[in-house]
């Protein structure tokens, strides 16, 4: 049973790291409406927050985040990305957040440390 725990520890936890994503995007962005001219404030505030928070689950990971915030306007946004990593340890999540007047994407990748 100990070990099972310890693989989890070392496993990339997808509801936990969206869970800090969301908490992060609402804090900052919550009922605000789409700013050009604010988006780097923003990107800042939920990189750090995000990053932060995630150093303190002191997992052995290295993590990887790239946001897109853009402008509820009737624009198409399409991304692809491609892995080549250990399925055991390393993972990635992606949350969607939206008010009215904009879209928050976050990615997060998490690449386990070979310790």
């Amino acid at each position: 049973m100990a070990q099972e725990d310890d693989e989890e520890d070392l496993a990339f936890n997808v509801e936990e790291v969206q869970k800090i994503v969301r908490d992060n995007i609402e804090f900052c962005l919550g009922g605000n409406v789409y700013s050009h001219s604010r988006c780097p404030q923003w990107f800042t505030i939920i990189t750090e927050k995000t990053l932060s928070r995630l150093n303190k689950l002191n997992k052995p990971f290295k993590y990887i985040l790239r946001m897109t915030i853009t402008q509820k306007n009737g624009s198409g946004l399409h991304t692809a990305a491609a892995y080549f990593w250990d399925i055991a340890t390393d993972g990635t999540c992606t949350v969607r957040w939206e008010n009215k007047y904009m879209y928050c994407i976050v990615n997060v990748w998490g690449l386990a440390l070979q310790l």
